[in-house]
C-alpha cells in the first residue's frame, strides 16, 4: 500500500459526487460522526453507480447506514459501460492508495480485479457482492452471495396471481448465470401458481457487453414488446435499465415488478404506481454487516450466503397492491424456508 505521492494522485483521480451514467468514473466522500471508528471504506460500484434506484443504491444504503451508525469515512467510485478489466483493477488500487483499506466491490464483474488486488494487498479487507468464484477468493476476501432465485420465486407467484392474461414477462439486463438465476426462480414461482402460464424472457445484452444494466431505452423497448404481445406483468432484473420497463408499463396501463430495492419507493415518482411488488435483495444488509465485522474485529473470509431463511431476500408490499395475495405468498415463503419447496437456480 502506498500513501504518499501515489495516494495524492489517486485522491485527485477520485473526484466529485455523482453516478456513472455520463460514462466517467465518479466518486463521493462521506464522513461519519466525529470521533468515529477511524475505519475508511472504499466502495466500487458496478455500472450505473449510486442513483440507479436498484442494485447499486442497495449497496449505497448499507454504506450510508455504516457512516451514520459506525462513524466511518468512505469514498465511492463507479464503473463505466464497456470498460476494460484493467479499469476495475485500477479503481480498486486507487481507493487503496487513497487510504481506504476496506473495500467493497459491487458486482460479479469485479471478481478478477478483487482477486488480483487482494493478493497484492494482504492487509486490506475486501468484500465482493454476487461472486463466490475462485477468481475473487482469498484469505482477506468476504464473498457475498444471495438466494435471488428464492426471492424471485415469490414475485413470480405474485405475477401469476395478479395476471389476468395468464401471460407475463421477464427482462434481464445481461445474459449471465446470475441473472438467469432470477429468471429461473421467477418462472418456477409463476408455474407453481399456474402451470400453463406463458412467460416471455428477454436479455438486453450478452457479455462482455454489460450495458444492459444501464440502458433505459433498451429496457423500455424490451418491455414494450412484451406488453404488446399480451403480457400484463413484467419483472425486471436489469439494474438502471429497469426504469425503462416501468415507463413502458405506465404507457401500456400494465403492471411491473421491481428488483433489489423496494422500487415502489425508489423509482421515478410518475411510475411507482405500476410497481406491484419488488424482489428485495438486501445488499445493504450485507454491506453493513461487512463493515461492522471490520469494526468489531470479527471479519471472516469466505462465502457468506444471504438466503430467504436468513432474511437476505424477500418481497415488498409497498402500495398495498398485493395485500389480497399476501397470505398465499407467505405460505410459499414458509414452505421454501422449511425446505418443502426447493427453488431451482437454473
Amino acid at each position: 500500500m502506498k500513501y504518499a505521492a501515489a495516494g495524492a494522485v489517486a485522491t485527485l483521480a477520485l473526484a466529485a459526487c455523482g453516478s456513472s451514467s455520463s460514462g466517467t468514473t465518479s466518486t463521493s466522500g462521506s464522513t461519519g460522526a466525529a470521533g468515529g471508528s477511524g475505519i475508511k471504506v472504499g466502495m466500487a460500484y458496478d455500472v450505473g453507480g449510486r442513483g440507479d434506484q436498484s442494485f447499486n443504491d442497495a449497496a449505497a444504503a448499507g454504506l450510508d447506514k455504516a457512516a451514520k451508525e459506525l462513524g466511518i469515512t468512505s469514498k465511492e467510485a463507479s464503473a463505466t459501460n464497456g470498460e476494460a478489466e484493467s479499469a476495475r483493477t485500477e479503481r480498486l488500487k486507487q481507493l487503496i492508495d487513497a487510504g481506504y483499506t476496506n473495500i467493497v466491490a459491487v458486482g460479479f464483474a469485479y471478481a478478477k480485479a478483487v482477486g488480483t488486488v487482494a493478493k497484492a494487498n494482504p492487509n486490506v479487507k475486501f468484500a465482493i457482492v454476487d461472486d463466490a468464484s475462485p477468481d475473487s477468493a482469498g484469505t482477506n476476501v468476504e464473498q457475498m452471495t444471495f438466494a435471488e432465485h428464492e426471492g424471485s420465486f415469490l414475485v413470480g407467484a405474485a405475477a401469476a396471481l395478479k395476471s389476468k392474461a395468464n401471460h407475463i414477462g421477464f427482462v434481464g439486463g445481461v445474459e449471465v448465470d446470475l441473472i438467469k438465476k432470477f429468471a429461473a426462480g421467477y418462472a418456477a414461482g409463476a408455474k407453481a401458481v399456474n402451470p400453463s402460464i406463458v412467460i416471455d424472457v428477454k436479455y438486453l445484452t450478452q457479455p462482455p457487453d454489460f450495458s444492459g444494466f444501464g440502458s433505459v431505452d433498451k429496457g423500455k423497448a424490451a418491455a414494450e414488446g412484451m406488453y404488446q404481445a399480451g403480457a400484463d406483468v413484467v419483472y425486471q432484473a436489469a439494474g438502471g435499465s429497469g426504469g425503462g420497463v416501468f415507463t413502458a408499463a405506465k404507457a401500456a396501463g400494465k403492471m411491473a415488478i421491481g428488483v433489489d430495492s423496494d422500487q415502489a419507493k425508489t423509482a421515478a415518482a410518475d411510475v411507482r404506481d405500476v410497481i406491484i411488488t419488488s424482489m428485495l435483495k438486501k445488499v445493504d444488509v450485507g454491506v453493513y454487516d461487512f463493515i461492522k465485522s471490520v469494526k468489531d474485529g470479527t471479519f471472516k473470509a469466505g462465502n457468506k450466503v444471504f438466503d430467504l431463511k436468513a432474511g437476505g431476500v424477500d418481497y415488498s408490499t409497498t402500495g398495498g397492491k398485493i395485500d389480497d395475495i399476501k397470505a398465499k405468498l407467505d405460505d410459499y415463503k414458509a414452505k421454501i424456508i422449511a425446505g418443502t419447496i426447493t427453488v431451482p437456480s437454473k
